[in-house]
């Protein structure tokens, strides 16, 4: 994982609430950093995330979620978590992230989301204006799925 391709890297420090008995982050801690991140993209691209959506009926719904530990976060630490887009597909989105200290690697991760209406939870098109930002925000441009919907 290459820190220099992600365009989007949020800083935030690490509470007294997030550690654990042995002294580091308790993993699930890592999914709301990887949510922090998402939610400071959207503001990144200028995407009025969740209204844009919602108000067309419509919304991203976590399909599946993975991290890597490759080191331990601590309490008080400055983490830098990187966040992109790495795959767009007719109606869904690979993120990946990356966390570090410094320049220690700790975290790496993936959540893949399908947009989906939101009465029906059947996959619908990306909305062409977030497909349109991304692909102008993103360093690296994300590249097709194949497989996924």
């Amino acid at each position: 994982m290459d820190r220099a391709d992600f365009t989007l890297v949020h800083s935030l420090r690490v509470r007294w609430g997030e550690v654990d008995k042995q002294g580091v982050v308790f993993n699930p801690h890592y999914f709301s950093y990887f949510d922090v991140a998402v939610t400071e993209y959207w503001r990144a691209i200028d995407y009025p995330y969740p209204e844009a959506m919602t108000g067309a009926g419509t919304d991203v719904f976590a399909i599946q979620a993975t991290a890597a530990f490759h080191a331990s976060a601590a309490y008080d630490d400055v983490l830098d978590v990187g966040c992109r887009v790495a795959r767009l597909g007719r109606s869904s989105m690979q993120w990946v992230f990356g966390i570090w200290r410094r320049a220690e690697h700790l975290t790496s991760g993936e959540v893949v989301y399908v947009h989906a209406h939101l009465a029906t939870r059947k996959a619908v098109p990306l909305p062409a204006p977030l497909r349109e930002a991304i692909l102008r925000f993103e360093r690296k441009p994300p590249g097709s799925e194949s497989g996924r919907t």
